[in-house]
């Protein structure tokens, strides 16, 4: 139950603002809000079934949208690159210490500084 908590969670951060505004409420107030299928009927104005309902028709969407636009993975796939990078970045720089060449230096700081805007500007998108 835990893995689905946290994957509905993480489709829900990307794709759920494309669910119909029940369906968002639905999965915000059970997923996020902890809220059972009685206090989300009460909430909403809706029988517990149709919470039920409703909260099984928005997972699948949330399925469907990372199906087909594929978002979560490109993300993860993005950041594993990232760290990638970072790792590259530290290697040249070790290099670049003891050969005591302050260039190379200053231009590893540069792209690492690059790299941190680019994650900065991801999470603001994802946010």
């Amino acid at each position: 139950m835990i893995n689905k908590l946290i994957e509905i969670g993480i489709l829900f951060d990307f794709y759920g603002k494309l669910l119909s505004e029940r369906q968002f409420a639905a999965i915000e107030l059970y997923y996020i809000h902890n809220l059972s299928l009685a206090e989300i009927g009460e909430e909403l104005g809706i029988s517990r079934q149709s919470v039920y309902d409703t909260l099984k028709r928005a997972e699948e969407k949330l399925y469907e949208y990372e199906d087909t636009l594929g978002l979560v993975k490109k993300f993860y796939y993005s950041r594993e690159e990232i760290d990638r990078l970072y790792n590259l970045i530290d290697e040249l720089e070790t290099e670049a210490i003891n050969l005591k060449n302050e260039n190379i230096i200053g231009k590893l700081k540069e792209l690492r500084g690059i790299i941190d805007k680019i994650i900065d500007s991801s999470r603001e998108v994802v946010n």
